[in-house]
């Protein structure tokens, strides 16, 4: 269809995100023949907190590395959008790689369920059900940094989508998994826990949701401006800085990521993939094309999310943490806004390498729960009174 390579073909707005929030003419409608599909996990705040924040994490990584690996052996390149919520992703896709993505991913939820035993809910809604819904669905593509261009959503679209389809899932029995289908190349999560520069520093992780649909640029505007006020520009607040950057030796770290990514524990890639960690530190710090790779990662990795609300980590000193949430706190008091916020130490970090030159993406997340814990106090403030 003409509009299969709808994504790929906008042009990505170069100036801040403020700028573009300030023109909707950015921002177009998403196709009637496209779909977005929902993988979420369920029960993840039960995950979380029985210690099983990483599981969450890297099960949520390897949903985007299953769909995307599946459209890299597509004859035509395609590009779609997507969006990491630590325990879930979302994605927008053409109606000519629907059955395929579903297929892939209903083939990963069974082998997460066999192999860690998580549950993964995976569902699809046609946009055009979404307009006869009377929600919008508008997507623009922002250059967020010299090498990362993100889609930027407004409308409740994608809220409502996630919705009907968490609403009506229901887990099927099954044992016709497919371990040819099975493709997580790329995956890995070897980084320690990425601590901020300074000491007193700490890492943030907000959920931000406009009460409105008609008043999501203007609010989302508005806390932009306030975030670079308390906290520097976007650049200055990001998470993941190369001299902060280590690979853990941490055996647990290698075998956790073969759990997911192998169908079966293979002894010859846990070594190998052991024995690269430890000497990937010597590579990484001594050597050109270690240290571009580092570079690279900040300018790569997912930190800030607009997928109709606000999912973003940053760092921040405790006092303008404090102001900033006596900001929100009087946004939510007005009905402009409800948020949830998790604030702790560092960051946590899972990847998708393809080739270390040119081909990384590296999905951001905080430490304790993360973007989950945030979640936690944003649905208790949306279920009751604020």
């Amino acid at each position: 269809m003409a509009d299969k390579q709808f994504y790929k073909n906008l042009r990505p707005f170069k100036g801040t995100l403020i700028e573009l929030l300030g023109d909707d003419t950015y921002f177009v409608d998403v196709p009637k023949s496209w779909h977005v599909v929902v993988v979420d996990i369920l029960n993840s705040t039960s995950a979380v907190n029985a210690g099983n924040h990483h599981q969450v994490n890297l099960t949520a990584t390897g949903a985007i590395i299953s769909v995307l690996n599946a459209i890299r052996k597509v004859k035509r390149s395609n590009e779609i959008p997507y969006f990491f919520g630590g325990d879930g992703a979302t994605f927008i896709v053409p109606s000519s790689l629907l059955n395929k993505i579903i297929h892939v991913l209903e083939n990963y939820r069974i082998h997460i369920k066999r192999k860690i035993e998580l549950v993964l809910r995976v569902g699809e809604i046609p946009v055009s059900n979404l307009i006869e819904s009377e929600v919008q669905l508008k997507i623009a593509k922002h250059r967020l940094t010299d090498k990362l261009s993100i889609p930027i959503v407004l409308g409740d679209g994608l809220k409502v989508a996630e919705s009907m389809i968490k609403s009506s899932f229901k887990e099927e029995e099954t044992t016709a998994f497919d371990e040819t289908l099975l493709n997580l190349e790329g995956m890995e999560c070897r980084w320690d826990q990425i601590l901020p520069d300074q000491q007193q520093t700490k890492v943030v992780c907000l959920l931000l949701d406009a009460s409105l649909e008609k008043d999501q640029r203007n609010v989302y505007k508005k806390v932009l401006a306030q975030m670079d006020e308390e906290f520097g520009k976007f650049e200055n607040r990001q998470p993941i800085k190369s001299n902060n950057l280590k690979l853990d030796p941490n055996p647990t770290k290698v075998w956790e990521e073969m759990k997911i990514r192998l169908t079966s524990t293979s002894w010859m890639y846990f070594f190998k993939s052991w024995l690269k960690t430890n000497f990937g530190r010597i590579y990484l710090n001594l050597t050109s094309s270690g240290k571009q790779y580092l570079s690279q990662i900040e300018q790569l990795s997912h930190t800030f999310m607009l997928d109709g609300m606000i999912n973003t980590v940053f760092t921040a000193e405790q006092k303008s943490i404090d102001r900033f949430i006596a900001y929100l706190d009087k946004m939510e008091r007005d009905k402009k806004l409800i948020y949830g916020i998790h604030v702790t130490h560092a960051s946590v970090m899972s990847c998708y390498v393809l080739d270390r030159r040119t081909t990384h993406s590296h999905f951001v997340d905080g430490t304790e729960g993360g973007y989950t814990s945030a979640a936690k106090m944003f649905k208790i403030k949306k279920e009751g009174p604020i």
